[in-house]
C-alpha cells in the first residue's frame, strides 16, 4: 500500500493561506507545491487562489526518486511536498522538512488514528506530515481475454507467471499490457516472484 504524505515545509505560510484572511499582505505571497501530477482537481488551485489571494506555483514529479533527488539537493523552495511513506522517513532524517505547527491545524484531531499510526513508523510523533491520500497497487485484467488466450481458463491471473514468463505475457500483447515503472512497486514483486 502506498501512502502519500502532505508535508509542510513552511507550514505557517500554508496555514495562514488556508485561514481565509482578507488579502492585504497575503496578496504578495506564493505557495510553492510539489506533488505527483493529476493528484488534485483542475479547479483546486484557481479556487484556492481566488479564496485566499495567494498565488500557487504547482510543480509535479512522477516518481519517488525524482522528488527525493530534488529535496536532498537542498533548498528546494517548496512549502508543501507530497512524498510517499516509503521515502518519507529518510527525507525527515536528512532534514528537508520543518516540523508542523500543530496548533495551526485544528482538523488534525479528525484524522484516522490507524493511518496516523502507520505514518508514525516513519515520522515518530507525526511531527512532519499528515496523510493526503492512500492507495494500493493492483492488477486489472479482462477475464474474457485471458480465457481466450489461455484455453478457457483465467487461472493464470492467480500467478505472477502471467507477467514474468515471456510466453504468457506475449499472449496478451495485442490487448495492451501496462506495468508500473516504479522501483518501489516492482522490485518487491519481482523479488517475491523469485523467492528472494
Amino acid at each position: 500500500m502506498k501512502l502519500r504524505i502532505l508535508t509542510l515545509g513552511l507550514a505557517s505560510a500554508m496555514l495562514a493561506a488556508c485561514s481565509g484572511g482578507n488579502g492585504g499582505a497575503q496578496d504578495s505571497q506564493v505557495l510553492n507545491v510539489y506533488n505527483y501530477s493529476d493528484y488534485i482537481a483542475e479547479d483546486t488551485i484557481p479556487t484556492f487562489e481566488r479564496e485566499s489571494g495567494i498565488k500557487v506555483t504547482y510543480d509535479v514529479f512522477d516518481s519517488d526518486e525524482m522528488v527525493e533527488t530534488k529535496l536532498l539537493a537542498g533548498n528546494s523552495g517548496y512549502d508543501v511536498v507530497v512524498p510517499t511513506l516509503n521515502f518519507f522517513g529518510r527525507q525527515i532524517q536528512a532534514g528537508v522538512f520543518l516540523p508542523l505547527d500543530k496548533s495551526r491545524i485544528p482538523n488534525l484531531a479528525n484524522l484516522d488514528p490507524a493511518v496516523m499510526k502507520r505514518i508514525a513508523t516513519q515520522d515518530p510523533g507525526n511531527q512532519y506530515g499528515v496523510p493526503y491520500m492512500i492507495g494500493t497497487t493492483g492488477i486489472g485484467y479482462n477475464v474474457d481475454m485471458l480465457k481466450q488466450r489461455f484455453g478457457g481458463s483465467a487461472d493464470i491471473a492467480n500467478s505472477w507467471d502471467l507477467v514474468f514468463k515471456p510466453e504468457n505475457i506475449s499472449k496478451m500483447k495485442d490487448c495492451g499490457v501496462t506495468i508500473l515503472d516504479t522501483p518501489a512497486d516492482m522490485i518487491p514483486i519481482a523479488l517475491h516472484y523469485l523467492g528472494l
